[in-house]
């Protein structure tokens, strides 16, 4: 069992990115995603930094220093993209302009609560950035991370044990093991890894998982295609 790569992590939630939609991306793997978004599909990418029109990482010898992403990375426009005013940007997400928000997250609870900002270590400063802001302010909340910590800790909680970005916020979960729906009644399980049972899933899990009335098994592209 092989668990998924940040870039197939990216792959898979560009997928379910619909036409036309507006999308923020969070510094972490969700900047990744602008790379992986089908190509007969347009999604407009947002980047809080004031970009509007966020496309993929650039190709060797076409970097910009200038044009940086979220997370201070390298990134490209696409045709019609613009820059804009800090400010501007966060009238975006303020006036809620944005169908969905791409974030990174340390914990999930089964209800949607989001914890994103601090672990409360004094080694690592904390950094709300603009996480706060897009929690509300975006129509929707999907989160990419790793499933467990790297103690090996669940990141999917009962209830969220670091300080609260926004509750009750969050719709889907990607990870590295399943994609995961955030549901009134709990939390269902979309599709898994090749590999991956609902049991071992459970294991590093602590709320209730169950299976979606539409479950798929995960078919990512190679860690080299994606």
């Amino acid at each position: 069992m092989t668990p998924l790569t940040r870039e197939q992590m990216a792959w898979r939630a560009a997928q379910d990115l619909p036409e036309g939609a507006y999308v923020n991306l969070g510094i972490g793997i969700p900047t990744l995603t602008a790379g992986y978004v089908p190509r007969d599909r347009e999604v407009i990418f947002h980047s809080e930094n004031g970009v509007l029109g966020l496309g993929g990482a650039p190709k060797a010898g076409e970097e910009d220093e200038e044009l940086i992403d979220a997370g201070k990375n390298l990134t490209t426009l696409v045709t019609g993209g613009c820059y804009v005013h800090h400010a501007d940007a966060f009238l975006m997400i303020r006036g809620g302009h944005l169908d969905v928000s791409l974030l990174g997250a340390f914990e999930v609870a089964e209800n949607g609560d989001l914890a994103n900002w601090t672990t409360e270590d004094a080694q690592f400063p904390p950094g709300v950035g603009g996480a706060m802001d897009l929690a509300v302010g975006a129509k929707e909340i999907r989160v990419l991370m790793e499933h467990v910590s790297k103690k090996g800790e669940p990141r999917i909680k009962k209830q969220c044990t670091y300080p609260l970005t926004a509750p009750g916020v969050v719709k889907r979960i990607y990870t590295n093991y399943a994609v995961i729906d955030v549901k009134p009644d709990g939390l269902h399980v979309v599709e898994m890894i090749p590999g991956m049972t609902l049991e071992k899933l459970q294991t590093m899990t602590e709320p209730k998982l169950r299976l979606s009335p539409d479950y798929k098994d995960l078919a990512p592209p190679t860690a080299k295609a994606a």
